[in-house]
């Protein structure tokens, strides 16, 4: 069963009271939506990791596992709205998106369970994007064309803001170091199948 997609924003709730929530005994499902990388860096204690590309890819059967009580986690945001939209087209209208993300709750103290660090995207976006521009440049002092290299790199960020998507970041997620453990889709539906922690 699908619906239409949504134009609207997705509703959000700010950490106070996601953490009441949690305080309260009625938790919804925490689900970090990030690369296994990064949930093994920090994560919420008690949530389950769905990176994004498995969910999109199994939204239909992840759906089944899943009642309106599902919060969902990014670094920021923007991979939980894009998630979000996903459930809502699979049928699952009322998902959550975890205001400013993990970012955000981790700035205002709220617990987090810390693995082996590892630097995030939007971190390994910005070295290799300015790597590359510092390194067309200067290389362009010898052979001016490589100028146009710093250029698509530049029109390639411009994009990335105008439509909030990250072609960069997404190649960077496939690399071994951003995978982590891999997430095996047999693994997160028996972990989603188990009672709430």
């Amino acid at each position: 069963m699908s619906t239409p997609p949504r134009t609207s924003s997705p509703t959000t709730i700010d950490t106070p009271a996601l953490r009441h929530l949690l305080e309260s005994g009625t938790a919804p499902r925490l689900v970090d939506v990030r690369t296994p990388g990064e949930f093994e860096a920090a994560h919420i204690p008690g949530s389950y990791n769905v990176p994004l590309d498995l969910l999109r890819e199994h939204r239909e059967e992840l759906r089944r596992h899943l009642d309106d009580q599902v919060v969902l986690v990014c670094r920021s945001g923007q991979r939980a709205t894009a998630a979000e939209q996903a459930l809502a087209d699979a049928g699952l209208p009322n998902v959550r998106v975890l205001r400013g993300g993990i970012a955000a709750w981790r700035l205002a103290g709220a617990p987090v369970r810390i693995g082996a660090p590892r630097w995030e995207l939007e971190r390994q976006v910005r070295l290799v994007a300015g790597s590359v521009v510092l390194s067309a440049i200067l290389a362009s002092v010898l052979f001016p064309p490589l100028k146009w290299v710093a250029a698509a790199i530049g029109a390639g960020l411009t994009f990335a803001a105008v439509s909030n998507t990250c072609a960069m970041g997404l190649l960077l997620a496939k690399l071994p170091y951003n995978r982590g453990p891999r997430a095996q889709l047999d693994a997160v539906v028996a972990a989603l199948a188990t009672s709430r922690p």
